[in-house]
């Protein structure tokens, strides 16, 4: 008798849990991600079927925040910053203070029909700046890369020479198509974006230095009482096989 209680336990046990993973779960993530994000959630899938409930919304994080703030069904936040995650904490929205999975990198981008040259030379970049009719970067109000793009505009000394002629994208990734279609020849983006295999035949790119824009650094952060596939994409994503897509991507994984 006491056998049968403890089967029909393990199968209800079993029935529940499947149950929870079967739920349906929103992952909000900075347009930034989206190349290393369809690696990494193939890599996830395989190991947890549970991945294919999963719904992805990709966007600025100042507007995937904001939607969040608003009531949007958001059981995981993977930011482009800080700043946009913590704001959820100080409203109580989050499980805690989540975690940094990655830090960010800039990318100055020329359209490859352009002929424009690309040199890490400084001057040559100030240059190649001066003489742009446009310039693509994200909204600094609204993303992060757009408000390390403004920084490093203002560190080579170009802000004053160049505000007139930015054109502000919605978020990083319509900033970085304007100058994959030729709509703008130049442009400052995410290097994850700039490395994506689908554009190496429409975009040359340039890493910026680093000590010229304050770090991106990028936090993920859980709704209060996530589901359970939530919280385990939340994990895998601070494993080793995500943590070598993000790096292959253009990211660095802060220790």
């Amino acid at each position: 008798m006491r056998k049968s209680i403890g089967l029909l336990g393990l199968l209800l046990w079993s029935l529940l849990s499947s149950f929870a993973y079967a739920q349906p779960v929103t992952i909000a993530i900075a347009s930034n991600l989206k190349p290393a994000f369809e690696e990494i959630i193939k890599g996830f899938k395989q190991v947890y079927p549970q991945g294919s409930n999963i719904r992805i919304v990709y966007g600025s994080s100042g507007n995937l925040a904001s939607q969040m703030k608003q009531g949007a069904p958001y059981d995981l936040f993977i930011s482009a910053d800080e700043s946009y995650p913590l704001r959820l904490v100080e409203a109580g929205l989050t499980r805690d203070r989540g975690v940094v999975y990655a830090t960010g990198h800039l990318a100055l981008i020329t359209n490859s029909a352009a002929g424009l040259k690309l040199s890490a030379d400084p001057e040559s970049i100030k240059t190649l700046l001066r003489n742009a009719q446009k310039i693509s970067i994200a909204n600094p109000d609204l993303a992060p890369y757009g408000r390390a793009a403004v920084q490093y505009l203002q560190a080579m000394k170009l802000w004053d020479e160049v505000q007139g002629r930015l054109i502000f994208a919605e978020n990083i990734s319509i900033a970085t198509v304007y100058v994959s279609t030729g709509a703008i020849k130049v442009g400052i983006t995410a290097l994850s974006l700039a490395k994506s295999p689908e554009l190496s035949s429409t975009i040359q790119y340039l890493a910026l230095p680093d000590d010229l824009y304050e770090p991106i650094l990028q936090r993920m952060v859980l709704k209060r009482n996530p589901p359970l596939t939530a919280v385990a994409l939340y994990d895998y994503l601070q494993g080793a096989a995500a943590k070598q897509i993000l790096v292959k991507n253009g990211y660095s994984i802060p220790r």
